[in-house]
């Protein structure tokens, strides 16, 4: 479960490396995210910029202190499947996205829930290398 002031990894490459919650998107009473939520996000730690061998700076998406929004892609608290067995990752990670629901990043470096599947975030799904 994810909640205010909750710091989770970014798993694209969109630039951030470490991002904080400061608001949960749902549509109900409860004040936390599950896997496949949207939340607002801060930015903490982000890649250094390193220049290229022309000399131009390389393109992050996102800088230290950006306001972003992420899908919730892992979380460390256990969650119940439909087919009654119960999940649990080792970290909480999200991938930054647009208001329209795109990821930021052209990759996504490691595993995501497949309930994302079902929550149709298709995009995410097809540019992560396994679902689980």
């Amino acid at each position: 479960m994810i909640y205010l002031k909750t710091l989770l990894n970014v798993i694209d490459n969109s630039g951030a490396q470490i991002v904080e919650c400061i608001k949960v998107l749902r549509h109900g009473p409860r004040n936390f995210a599950r896997v496949g939520d949207e939340i607002t996000v801060v930015v903490k730690q982000a890649r250094p910029v390193q220049a290229d061998v022309i000399g131009q700076a390389a393109n992050n998406k996102v800088k230290r202190r950006d306001i972003c929004r992420a899908i919730v892609v892992r979380t460390k608290a256990p969650f119940r499947r439909a087919d009654g067995s119960v999940i649990r990752f080792d970290d909480n990670a999200c991938v930054l996205v647009n208001k329209s629901g795109d990821p930021l990043g052209t990759r996504v470096s490691s595993v995501v829930a497949k309930e994302l599947r079902e929550l149709e975030f298709n995009k995410i799904v097809s540019l992560a290398p396994k679902t689980f």
